[in-house]
């Protein structure tokens, strides 16, 4: 009987055993596949992976080629070439006849404003215009009767002295009026203000109904010629020997990253921005018409002497928030993630890399398959 228990007991724990591996076997179906490919991040730039022999690597080769600088820069009118509209006759704006954005001509009528200058403008040069034609009588009077001896020399002078004033004071109240942006042969109190030169709308201060208060307020446009433009950039104090007046620049817009634009450098800033060490360089540049006011653009300027730097294949850099960067192994499972200053495309896909990283060390061939890797 008691070999009997023992017997019973341990078919008891073999179907017990059974029992347990197939529950384990049902309730796990990835049992016996490989564990995923598991990520661990020791910081915001350095990534651990289980498996790193699955992504190439590739040494920066060294690449001769001549110093450059990049800066940051914003488009903007050239100063000499903006034109404030200007309106010497206050009153209110009847009429808007362009907008902000319109191409307009010289000449063109931009708004037409109701004057009650202009009207006193008019008013002036009709009573001195018929001051004079009575001074001119008299002075006809006069001189018919000096003549005949019935007036002195002295009453003579006296009528000239009367009619030359009175044609002077039809010389400035007509010159008043002209001035206001009237015509004396057309009098009225509706004023209208003509585009100086041609160009584009680039700054609109008034609409329909508002009041236009003359000199002492704001221009109601500003008419831009934006056949050139001024390319605006920030220049470390370190690296403004590398840039010098007359020299080009290759310009492209963050819009159009595939256009390059030529410039010249028109003006280094004589006084540095205290807080960031920075000087004002101003880069000259034609515009075929896809440049536009405030838009951001990236300055590229060449310097003379031979500098080596690496390059690298252009799929191994990673454009992320606005910046470029390369993923390098730091030993056993850990790739780091490295911010670069890139350069010009160079042949053979490959892409020269300004500072970050040197010649010879190795990358990460995909940087983008990498950065899917680590974000799953």
């Amino acid at each position: 009987m008691r070999r009997l228990g023992i017997e019973v007991g341990t078919v008891s724990l073999v179907i017990t055993l059974f029992l347990t591996g197939c529950g384990n076997s049902q309730s796990n179906p990835n049992a016996g596949t490989p564990p995923p490919l598991r990520v661990e991040h020791a910081d915001s730039d350095t990534f651990e992976v289980e498996h790193p022999e699955q992504f190439t690597l590739t040494a920066a080769v060294e690449h001769s080629s001549t110093s450059q600088l990049k800066a940051t820069a914003t488009i903007n009118p050239d100063i000499s070439k903006s034109v404030p509209v200007i309106s010497l006759a206050t009153g209110r704006v009847i009429e808007t006849k362009a907008r902000l954005g319109d191409v307009v001509k010289k000449g063109q009528v931009l708004l037409r404003v109701e004057s009650a200058d202009l009207a006193g403008a008019f008013s002036d040069y009709r009573k001195a215009v018929a001051d004079e034609q009575l001074a001119r009588t008299q002075l006809d009077r006069s001189k018919e009767l000096f003549g005949r001896g019935a007036i002195s020399l002295n009453d003579l002078q006296v009528a000239q002295d009367a009619e030359f004033k009175a044609n002077v004071d039809v010389e400035n109240t007509t010159e008043h009026i002209h001035v206001l942006g009237g015509d004396p042969n057309n009098p009225s109190a509706i004023v209208d203000i003509r585009a100086p030169i041609s160009g584009i709308i680039t700054d609109q201060e008034v609409t329909n109904a508002a009041g236009v208060a003359g000199l002492s307020a704001p221009n109601p446009f500003t008419i831009s010629d934006l056949s050139t433009v001024w390319v605006l950039c920030d220049v470390y104090e370190n690296d403004l020997p590398t840039v010098r007046v007359g020299d080009t620049a290759e310009v492209r817009l963050n819009a159009y990253p595939d256009r390059t634009f030529t410039g010249r450098v028109g003006n280094i800033g004589p006084i540095l921005d205290p807080n960031i060490r920075t000087a004002k360089v101003r880069v000259e540049v034609p515009n075929p018409g896809l440049m536009r006011v405030g838009m951001f653009a990236t300055v590229t300027f060449h310097g003379q002497k031979q500098e080596k730097v690496a390059a690298v294949p252009a799929t191994a850099i990673l454009h992320l928030h606005d910046r470029d960067w390369v993923y390098v192994p730091v030993g056993g499972r850990q790739f780091r993630r490295v911010e670069v200053r890139t350069g010009d495309m160079l042949p053979g896909n490959m892409q020269a890399i300004l500072g970050g990283i040197t010649s010879g060390q190795q990358v990460v061939v995909y940087a983008l398959d990498f950065q899917n890797t680590v974000e799953q």
